[in-house]
């Protein structure tokens, strides 16, 4: 990237996370739907997981970022009767704006002719007579869970899974059944021309290489700055064909190549990116927030080595089970182990580790106070805190727990 613009790392910290909405303090209003799914479409996706913990990740990248909205208005956008998040695989499973639906059409084609996890790709070419059968029960009974099918041999490998949830799951993968809601946490599969509004059905398909370049685009404006690699990894995209889509948005100055201090690797610039003076966030972060879902440059960021500890043996853990790294202004200054005890109504931090560099006697009180908020949202009356880790006792002081 000769002659590109060079950026300092600072500067590149302050343009990512101000495209994560993560620059400034909270709003103080009550969030609005509208700031929800504003906040949705800035980011592009927001990731699912089953761990619950502490809470089911979907819900925490709105409220690092938005404060205590009502979650029920996250299941309204996504489930609702009238939603404008669907269900696919963007990062990992995800919820994504509805109007994206046309740009993953290519990954659903791909799963048709048998990309996707090769057992299940297997399976299908194995039993496809069967998935009929399933396809064409959702289609006479209407939504359907994995337990509606529950019959065959479990499927050692993904999950368990019988053959009915294979079905099912292959279906989602290629786009003929969807989210109809969610009990609990278990899917409602139903036809997804019976969720998806006309006008998103209707919508023309894009060829690969537009879906590809569209889908780039949204992940530059969600990250701000990024190498060739980020920028791939946010959709998942194959690497095949990404560096010529990638050097199309330049061309048409979507992105510009930058070069960042301490960075190895070239980077790009989204247009319009935003560089604040400073950072004057403060925000516990789901270990699958987007701003960190790639370790690699949430490290190039912020010089914090943040790995997902929840399949490490208990033994080997270092910072905990259910780690929330903790934003201050523009660093990660601590790490926190949270659980919601909910029979207790009690937050417990189960360990609180201080990052190397910060300072206890500004990072306690500031993540005491981030904690009784969660706490708060949460429908948790108190804050405990044990005595594990070096910022446990400075914390405990401050939530007097």
């Amino acid at each position: 990237m000769l002659g590109a613009r060079t950026l300092s790392a600072r500067q590149a910290r302050r343009i990512a996370l101000a495209a994560q909405g993560l620059a400034d303090p909270r709003p103080g209003t009550a969030p609005s739907r509208r700031a929800l799914t504003t906040l949705i479409d800035r980011l592009g996706a927001v990731q699912i997981d089953s761990v619950n913990v502490l809470a089911r990740t979907h819900y925490l990248p709105a409220f690092s970022r938005l404060g205590a909205y009502p979650r029920e208005m996250l299941e309204a956008a996504a489930w609702g009767r009238k939603p404008s998040l669907f269900e696919y695989w963007g990062h990992e499973a995800s919820l994504l704006p509805i109007a994206l639906q046309p740009l993953f059409r290519w990954r659903m084609e791909r799963a048709r002719a048998g990309e996707t996890w090769s057992g299940l790709a297997r399976f299908a070419r194995e039993r496809r007579d069967y998935i009929d059968q399933v396809l064409a029960r959702i289609e006479r009974e209407g939504p359907l869970v994995g337990g509606d099918f529950a019959d065959g041999p479990r499927q050692a490998g993904w999950w368990s899974w019988s053959n009915g949830k294979a079905a099912l799951e292959w279906l989602f993968w290629t786009g003929m059944v969807t989210t109809r809601t969610r009990r609990g946490f278990e899917r409602v599969y139903d036809l997804t021309e019976r969720v998806l509004p006309r006008a998103i059905l209707e919508a023309p398909t894009p060829s690969e290489a537009d879906a590809h370049r569209g889908l780039l685009n949204i992940a530059a404006r969600a990250l701000g700055v990024a190498t060739e690699g980020d920028l791939r990894d946010y959709f998942r995209l194959p690497v095949a064909g990404t560096r010529s889509r990638i050097g199309e948005l330049v061309e048409a100055g979507d992105l510009a190549p930058v070069a960042v201090e301490g960075w190895r690797q070239g980077a790009y610039l989204v247009a319009d990116a935003r560089a604040p003076r400073r950072g004057r966030a403060a925000a516990l972060l789901s270990p699958f927030d987007n701003l960190i879902w790639r370790r690699e440059r949430a490290e190039r960021l912020f010089g914090a080595r943040i790995r997902l500890e929840i399949y490490t043996p208990a033994h080997k853990r270092e910072h905990g089970y259910y780690v929330l790294p903790f934003l201050q202004g523009e660093a990660i200054t601590a790490r926190v182990d949270l659980k919601a005890d909910r029979q207790a109504g009690a937050l417990r931090v189960q360990a609180a580790h201080l990052q190397e560099g910060a300072t206890a006697g500004e990072t306690a009180p500031a993540l005491a106070a981030e904690l009784a908020l969660m706490a708060d949202w949460l429908e948790l009356s108190s804050v405990h805190v044990v005595g594990k880790g070096g910022l446990a006792a400075a914390l405990g002081r401050c939530v007097g727990g």
